[in-house]
Formats: C-alpha cells, sequence, structure tokens
C-alpha cells in the first residue's frame, strides 16, 4: 500500500489519500486515485511512504489501518511540478526514513498525474449592447457586464465580467470564454447585467435579463437583440427598456488548461530586474533595503527573488535565467537603467536562482546607488527577449520580476512599453519594497477592469502585470509570492487562447 502526504511549510506531514493493498506483488500497480488541488503560486512537497500490510489485515479498510503496525518498505518525495512536466509521470528511487539510500536496492516508485477535467468544452461570444440610458450627468456612461449563473437554491453566482468601456452607449466588448464548467449546461439560466462603472465600487445598474447559452446562440442565430429590464421600483412590473443586448459572435470550442500546456512541453523562463536607486540607502547601512544581514536573514529583495524564483524554476528546463539592475552607476562610471546584475557586458543569464542571489550580492560591491527609477529599458529588454522567442519558439512564456522601493520617474514611458509588451508572451510581477507611495503602481496593475493606454491611445491587449506592495502582504498569512503569482496562469491562458496556441499534440488522459 502508498500513502501519499503534503509537507506543510512547518514540515508536518498531512495525509492526502492511501492506495488500496495489492496482495503478493513486489510489483504493484495501484488503482485508487488520490486527489489533491493544484496551486500554481506555491511549491507542493509530496512525500510518498510505501508499506508491506501484515496478511492478518487484509480485510481491514485501508484508511483505518494502523501505520505503526505495518512494515515500512521506502519512501520518496518531489514537488507536485515536476510531475505535472512532460511526461506527467516522475520515477523515483525508494529509501530508508533518514534518507540512506542503502546497501539494499528498495525499488522504485513511478507517479502519475492527470488533471480531472469535467470537460474541455467553452463557449466564445462577443457580446455589444445599443442605445443603453445614460446614467452620468457630464459625459456618458462608462458600461461593463457582469453575467452570473442561477443556483438551484434560487440565488446566483458571478462568474465572469467583461472590460469597462469608457464613454460609450453602444460598447462592444472583447470576446469572452466561458467554460461548460463554468455555466453549468446550456441551458443553465444566466442572469446578464449591464453596469455603469464607478471608481467608487458603486456601480449603477442600466439594465438585466435572463437568457441561457442555448438563448444566446439562437440571438447569434437569428441577429436579433435581447431588451434589458430594470427592477420596478414599487411593487410594479418590471420596466422593459429600449437598450438592447446583441450576440455578435458565438462559436464552441476546445478550452485547455494551464496543465493541458505545461505537460505538453510549454515552459516559463524568469527575469529579475532589482532596483539600484539611491532612495534604497547605503547597503552598508542595517537600515538599508539592500543589507546583507551577516546572520543570514534574507532582506526583502532577496526574499523576493527566491521566492518568486522557487516556484517558477520548475517550469524551466535549462534553468537560465536573466539577472538585470537598473537605476544603478555600474562599472563604467555611467548610470545604466539596464546593466547585467553578473557584471559581464555580453552574458545577461546566470545558473538557477542561487546564480541570481549571487550575482545580485555581487553587484552590491560593485554598482553604486543612483537613480532615477525607470522601469521603460528593463520591459523594453524584456519585450525584445520574449518577441525574439517569438520567431523559433512558441512554447516559451516570460515572467519579468522587477523589484523596486520606489516611486516611478518614467510612468508614461513605462505604460508606453508595457502597452506594447501586451501582446508578447510575458507577463510582468512587480513587488514593492519599503515605504514609499506605491499609487502608481497599482495604476499600471489593471484589476480594476480598465485597461492601459499608451500615449498614442493604444490600449493594451492585457492585463499583463501584477503588483503587490511587500509591506502589506507581510502582515497577512498569504506569501507575497502567492498573491503575485496566483493570476498567472490565467495570463498566460489569454495569451495563448487569444493567439490560437494549442498544447502540443495533446492526448486526452
Amino acid at each position: 500500500m502508498a500513502v501519499v502526504y503534503l509537507r506543510k511549510s512547518d514540515g508536518m506531514l498531512e495525509e492526502l489519500g492511501r492506495t488500496e493493498v495489492i496482495l503478493n506483488s513486489l510489483d504493484p500497480a495501484w488503482i485508487e486515485k488520490i486527489s489533491l488541488a493544484y496551486h500554481f503560486e506555491t511549491v507542493q512537497h509530496l512525500v510518498f511512504h510505501v508499506y508491506d500490510v501484515d496478511t492478518k489485515f487484509h480485510n481491514v479498510p485501508v484508511k483505518t489501518l494502523k501505520l505503526k503496525d505495518q512494515e515500512f518498505l521506502g519512501e520518496a518525495s518531489c514537488v507536485l511540478s515536476e510531475i505535472t512536466k512532460q511526461s506527467q509521470s516522475l520515477t523515483m528511487s525508494l529509501h530508508n526514513k533518514n534518507l540512506q539510500v542503502g546497501l539494499r536496492d528498495l525499488g522504485t516508485l513511478t507517479v502519475r498525474a492527470e488533471e480531472s477535467v469535467a470537460s474541455r468544452t467553452a463557449v466564445e461570444i462577443i457580446f455589444r449592447c445599443s442605445q443603453l440610458e445614460n446614467k452620468d450627468m457630464f459625459s456618458k456612461s462608462d458600461p461593463f457586464l457582469r453575467i452570473s449563473r442561477v443556483v438551484e437554491s434560487g440565488g446566483s453566482l458571478p462568474i465572469c465580467k467583461t472590460e469597462v468601456i469608457n464613454n460609450n452607449l453602444n460598447p462592444s466588448w472583447m470576446p469572452l470564454c466561458l467554460s461548460m464548467q463554468q455555466l453549468g449546461s446550456k441551458e443553465n439560466p444566466l442572469v446578464i447585467e449591464c453596469f455603469d462603472f464607478d471608481t467608487s465600487g458603486n456601480h449603477a445598474l442600466m439594465g438585466k435579463l435572463q437568457k441561457s447559452v442555448a438563448d444566446l446562440e439562437k440571438l447569434h442565430k437569428e441577429r436579433n437583440g435581447a431588451n434589458f429590464t430594470l427592477p420596478a421600483s414599487h411593487h410594479g412590473h418590471e420596466k422593459v427598456l429600449k437598450s438592447q443586448l446583441f450576440v455578435d459572435q458565438f462559436c464552441e470550442k476546445q478550452q485547455y488548461s494551464f496543465l493541458d500546456y505545461i505537460s505538453s512541453g510549454f515552459e516559463l523562463t524568469f527575469m529579475v530586474a532589482v532596483d539600484f536607486t539611491a532612495s534604497n540607502g547605503n547597503p552598508r547601512n542595517p537600515d538599508s533595503l539592500h543589507y546583507i544581514d551577516p546572520s543570514g536573514r534574507y532582506n526583502s529583495y532577496q526574499q523576493a527573488i527566491m521566492e518568486v524564483g522557487e516556484v517558477i524554476q520548475f517550469y524551466d528546463s535549462d534553468r537560465r535565467f536573466t539577472a538585470w539592475g537598473f537605476g544603478g552607476r555600474t562599472y563604467d562610471g555611467t548610470v545604466s537603467h539596464c546593466f547585467n546584475l553578473n557584471g559581464s557586458p555580453d552574458g545577461y543569464e546566470v545558473e538557477g536562482v542561487e546564480g541570481i542571489m549571487a550575482a545580485y550580492a555581487g553587484a552590491l560591491h560593485n554598482v553604486s546607488l543612483a537613480g532615477p527609477t525607470l522601469f521603460g529599458q528593463v520591459i523594453n529588454r524584456a519585450a525584445q527577449i520574449a518577441g525574439q522567442s517569438l520567431s523559433y519558439n512558441h512554447c516559451k512564456y516570460h515572467i519579468l520580476l522587477i523589484i523596486t522601493d520606489g516611486v516611478l520617474t518614467d510612468q508614461q514611458e513605462t505604460m508606453d512599453a508595457l502597452v506594447r509588451a501586451s501582446d508578447l508572451p510575458l507577463s510582468i510581477l512587480i513587488v514593492g519594497v519599503g515605504g514609499a507611495d506605491f499609487t502608481q503602481m497599482e495604476n499600471l496593475d489593471a484589476d480594476h477592469g480598465i485597461r492601459l493606454e499608451s500615449s498614442t491611445g493604444r490600449v493594451a491587449t492585457r492585463d499583463i502585470v501584477q503588483f503587490v506592495p511587500m509591506r502589506e502582504v507581510n502582515r497577512g498569512s498569504i506569501s507575497v509570492v502567492q498573491a503575485l503569482l496566483e493570476e498567472l496562469p490565467g495570463q498566460f491562458l489569454t495569451y495563448m487562447r487569444t493567439r490560437d496556441i494549442k498544447p502540443r499534440t495533446h492526448t486526452p488522459p
């Protein structure tokens, strides 16, 4: 029998499940599957124990077996993301509890992981509205749609919303992709509400209607609109409005998951850029954000590099990472806004997360802090690398981690760079360290539904920025990294789906 555990952050083992007992076999292949939730944003350490169950317990349910009464045959451990890679299986040597492989060969354990997905079918819909009633005094409304599924209890559960379109009473939104898991079924009623966006969060209802997916498909085929209604103010009938909802596109498609791509050989590559501006404080002073503590305690920069790198390294086969600095006076005496952290004139790649940490510590001795805080060059350089990879490899997605203590001096240039980069296989994670006012950074992260716009009026094709201030997250229990990485699989999927890039020769499990 095999027992599967999750090793928690305090080192304790939490049992996830047990296989059945296979009698009289030294080459067992177990049928019982163990289910666990896959969290991209954390490193999930798994431990497997194999036991020989004594004959007298063969009719006892496995869940009630006392493990101390069984003979321990060996253990193995790995990280979940190591199994979800290309072959979706991993073979490990079993060893004793004290990690000795020992003289005796204890055999091997092969673990296979597959995603349990009820259905990969999804529908892609483009919604448009006409003749919405204006809710604003001095300009036109800023509409967005919210779609909810009606649940059995009679309430409704929000499942998605569109982006906000400013100043428009006849808006047409970007395509929405809804999976059958979200929708329930084609017959399940959906509530579609149109709101006028308000920065306070107090959005005004402009109209609502109820339709199933099958109804929406019919609206598309017949090219008809459906009228919005507003609830009556006093016990009367609801008010039918002139404003209408149209379905400009409706198509069913296969929707692949993040793990479908990863297990077919797609990779994430990691780049990091560290802020060397003077506002960090002299690295020799203990109150500097760049102070390296002789006791080995990490500063905020080291902590962010370690935590993000630890998760992403498992998705990159060569584990060669790009490491830059910006805002520092480099080896030749000039201030640079994108220099190689390892000091090499031509090579910006280092080996593994340890390589980034070593290059960072070395740069603190060789680079003097300067300024101002400019992101534009670093983002453009990352975009250039992501763009070049497109010409020979569609299976790489790039992640740039920018760690900064300061207020941006080139906000418009940064926004222009981000809008250009939104077409590339790139996501940007920004960690704010220290006590500065990070309001600007929050504006780069389009979480509230308003997309970034460049100086020429071009709008970002998708949200590629995720910002977290270290101080806020440190107060709670969730780590900085989890808060940062949660949105990454979604950003990866939006990129792949909008370009119709499919996993390599996908064989469904």
